[in-house]
């Protein structure tokens, strides 16, 4: 099961363009709410959750995806069952993605210690007092993470999960039936 988190003040597009993709791939999706079973994006869209995070467990979740935004990211970060389930992901080497500002969670713990990323170009500065290396990309890919800068790109960002997860021929399926341009 792939986990995105859904904080209050996350931004909109960047957690469902993934959700969207990740669902029309065939994957088991759940969107986990941190703050309950409804979620109010950064631009006051409520979304109705799967689950709560609490709900999840953690030995079933394959990936994680943490979307941007403010101040969703700050809810994210603060959040001790987000911080839980990204330690079960590093620690068993499952993939962790995360868009625009969210990468700076993952660099504040020291997890990009090392490794290509990027971000939002105000959250970049994070990225290189955690130990990341800056990428010129839109969306990166190192390891086990993935990282993208931000609601632009969130369909790439979607498209490079579905590669990821799936394959890279299940990805320029869907980059054509959904005319997105590369």
């Amino acid at each position: 099961m792939i986990a995105v988190l859904f904080a209050t003040g996350f931004e909109e597009v960047e957690a469902l363009a993934p959700v969207d993709l990740l669902r029309r791939a065939g994957l088991d999706v759940t969107m986990a709410g941190v703050d309950g079973e409804t979620v109010t994006g950064s631009h006051g869209i409520i979304l109705k959750m799967d689950a709560k995070i609490e709900d999840i467990r953690k030995e079933t979740v394959e990936a994680v995806v943490l979307p941007g935004g403010l101040p969703g990211t700050l809810n994210l970060e603060k959040s001790q069952a987000v911080q839980e389930l990204i330690t079960h992901c590093a620690e068993q080497n499952k993939l962790i993605a995360a868009i625009c500002a969210a990468p700076s969670i993952l660099a504040h713990r020291g997890l990009l210690q090392g490794k290509t990323a990027i971000s939002f170009p105000d959250f970049q500065k994070d990225l290189t007092e955690g130990g990341a290396v800056l990428s010129e990309s839109y969306v990166c890919e190192d390891g086990n993470f993935i990282t993208a800068r931000g609601m632009g790109v969130a369909t790439q960002f979607g498209l490079k999960l579905v590669e990821r997860l799936v394959s890279p021929e299940k990805a320029a399926e869907l980059q054509g039936k959904i005319q997105w341009e590369s």
